[in-house]
């Protein structure tokens, strides 16, 4: 049987894991973010507008900085939300986890929203599939899987 220290780190050790893939999530998609933004047209990531199938876009302008907003810096803002728990009754009407700090239920919200990205990109690919996205995909789902840990849970319980 574990004593209360021993599950005290694990549920510390559990936390800063989520709170890893969270941060490294919103790093890697500010950086995929400025790339688009300073390169519009796909010089930077060697993927020409072209490859995509009735994109709506006509350069990667708005993606690039959908991905900064939403899945990078909004991540980031999140890791410090679930350090401190700020309280914010905005947040609070989004929450559809009512036992669960609003940081938690957002960070579930941003694994689902990878998860939407990432399948949205492969429809309008339609040619292939690339590592990275199955890396991600798989991430998103990691990142669900840490976060509905009972350690993590628990920290993180009204």
């Amino acid at each position: 049987m574990q004593n209360n220290k021993e599950k005290v780190v694990k549920a510390k050790l559990a936390r800063n894991t989520f709170i890893f893939l969270l941060g490294f999530l919103g790093l890697g998609a500010i950086g995929g973010g400025i790339v688009l933004i300073i390169s519009p047209k796909g010089e930077l990531i060697g993927i020409p507008l072209s490859e995509f199938k009735n994109i709506p876009f006509n350069s990667y302008l708005i993606p690039g900085i959908i991905l900064f907003s939403v899945l990078g810096l909004a991540p980031l803002l999140l890791t410090g939300a679930l350090l401190k728990k700020p309280e914010s009754k905005l947040a609070e009407q989004f929450n559809v986890f009512n036992d669960m700090h609003w940081s938690w239920t957002y960070s579930i919200y941003i694994a689902f929203t990878l998860i939407g990205w990432i399948y949205i990109e492969v429809i309008f690919l339609q040619s292939s599939v690339h590592w990275l996205q199955t890396f991600y995909m798989f991430y998103a789902i990691v990142m669900i899987i840490v976060a509905l840990l009972p350690q993590v849970r628990n920290m993180y319980k009204k």
